[in-house]
């Protein structure tokens, strides 16, 4: 079982354009059954850094793999 702690450090990589999209900054349960529906990673600006409103919801189905320091997303590259 992973916790939400064990997320912290690992980038997120879009496997369908190879864009780092950065790091987790929140995630979305689900209040029927209490697992993680979605996880979120702050939107970047045109100077890529990380804006504080919003983000990229990735609904947890999207994820492909998560490994001991990324986790592989594939979702819409026009995201």
């Amino acid at each position: 079982m992973l916790r939400a702690s064990d997320f912290k450090n690992k980038e997120v990589i879009n496997v369908t354009n190879s864009e780092k999209m950065g790091y987790i900054s929140d995630f979305e349960i689900c209040t029927t059954n209490g697992e993680v529906s979605a996880i979120i990673v702050p939107e970047k600006n045109k100077f890529f850094m990380p804006q504080k409103s919003g983000g990229i919801r990735i609904p947890w189905e999207s994820i492909a793999g998560i490994g001991d320091d990324i986790i592989l997303v594939k979702i819409s590259a026009d995201v």
